[in-house]
């Protein structure tokens, strides 16, 4: 048996041998390794707890309600001019800040002064035949008749010439507001197509719907009404606009107190429910009611379309007395607090609670200021390793090799680092097979 056994090993060719002695080491290895070296499986530990006395304190409590929401300015006014004409000048430039009654922009006066002349040409005509009737008047019906109609007249002619030194003043386009220009939609040479109506826009919240015409893109020769030359947004007020579930508007009132925390900030500003709105929008058959919130001063930082976490309190209590809300719990529906007594043993204590803010619970009865309860927290549970050897470790942080598979392990992963095995073809320290 010993011949046959020495004559087929020198059979084998020289690289063979090697990968069968590393065979054969590995085995062993991870036979030792497994039966000898290898730790007890790790048992699942208790997660480790921590016991600590908290004394009840005199704490201010909040409720609140939450929503989510964007920042927009108060001030936000669309302007553009309510006369035709041809652009000749533009003074403002977008990122300029502007005063109030600031000059803007200017369109040629030539048709229009020629109608405001027109229109007092027609105005004095009509006071001069209003006059004449008068002397003329007799005291008949239609004496009387025809001073009422010139009179009308004048009135006509009168109102005429008030458009005309309008449209005049309207030339000149000035700034509503003070704020910081967005946008400028207009050049030298632009045509306007005024409507008629005041050049300026309304303010609200960042929506800002023009409400006058005659502007268009700068540079394109022509323009069209309904779309505003100059966006005017004032940067010292803000407000953001959100929407509070059905259940949770009951809770709020014009004039809460509001903490705003914009994205990116890591301080909160200020504000208060300025205007809560009567008709809901539903998402999901869960209707919400549009709410909107003033922020308090002029705070800096701030900017348009930012989004902000709002909480809207609704209640602010002073000197409440409160235990972290860990150091309560419930045995047989009473809520319980756990002491420690003159013995050093710990003892249930019964008591009543109110609401809870935060991590902090409110005590109306079974405790005083000053009163220690005991807080237990818990720690994260060790693992170890399992019962059937997965994810076994070789020492020095090698992969236990699979000898399970059907394939030739690669024993690259035991320890020491050797390599080659019988992977690739090739034999260690690099001769082909």
């Amino acid at each position: 048996m010993r011949e046959n056994m020495l004559s087929f090993w020198r059979r084998i060719r020289p690289w063979g041998r090697v990968v069968a002695v590393v065979l054969l080491v590995g085995v062993a290895g991870a036979g030792v390794y497994w039966f000898v070296l290898r730790e007890e499986p790790a048992q699942a530990a208790d997660p480790g707890t921590s016991t600590t006395a908290v004394a009840a304190s005199l704490t201010t409590v909040e409720q609140t309600v939450t929503a989510t929401g964007t920042l927009t300015p108060t001030v936000q006014q669309d302007v553009a001019f309510a006369v035709s004409g041809t652009v000749t000048s533009v003074d403002v430039a977008a990122g300029d800040t502007v005063a109030a009654g600031q000059q803007l922009a200017t369109v040629d006066t030539l048709q229009l002064n020629a109608a405001l002349l027109q229109a007092r040409s027609e105005l004095a005509g009509a006071q001069a035949s209003l006059s004449d009737a008068q002397d003329e008047a007799d005291g008949s019906s239609a004496s009387d008749a025809r001073v009422a109609a010139l009179a009308a007249q004048v009135d006509v002619a009168q109102a005429a010439v008030d458009d005309a030194e309008a449209d005049m003043a309207g030339a000149t386009l000035t700034a509503p507001v003070e704020g910081l220009l967005t946008s400028v939609g207009l050049e030298v040479g632009d045509v306007v197509t005024g409507s008629g109506t005041s050049g300026s826009g309304t303010s609200g919240s960042g929506t800002g719907a023009p409400t006058s015409g005659g502007t268009s893109s700068a540079g394109t020769g022509t323009t069209s009404a309904g779309t505003a030359a100059f966006t005017i947004v004032g940067t010292d007020a803000w407000q953001v606009d959100v929407t509070v579930g059905e259940t949770d508007v009951a809770l709020i009132a014009v004039g809460n107190q509001v903490e705003i925390t914009p994205d990116g900030a890591t301080e909160p500003v200020y504000g208060t429910v300025a205007e809560i709105g009567l008709l809901s929008t539903s998402t999901g058959g869960v209707a919400a009611y549009p709410v909107v919130v003033d922020v308090t001063g002029s705070p800096e930082g701030l900017h348009d379309e930012v989004s902000a976490d709002v909480s809207i309190i609704y209640e602010r209590r002073t000197d409440v007395l409160t235990v972290p809300s860990g150091a309560v719990t419930t045995v047989d529906g009473q809520a319980v607090v756990t002491q420690e007594g003159a013995d050093g043993a710990t003892v249930t204590t019964p008591v009543a609670v109110g609401v809870t803010s935060g991590n902090v619970v409110e005590i109306t009865d079974g405790l005083a200021e000053g009163d220690e309860v005991l807080v237990t927290t818990f720690s994260p549970r060790a693992t170890g390793t399992t019962q059937d050897g997965q994810d076994a470790q070789l020492p020095g942080g090698g992969q236990l090799p699979d000898f399970g598979s059907g394939e030739v392990p690669d024993f690259s992963q035991l320890p020491g680092g050797v390599q080659g095995g019988a992977q690739g073809g090739q034999a260690p320290g690099g001769t082909n097979g």
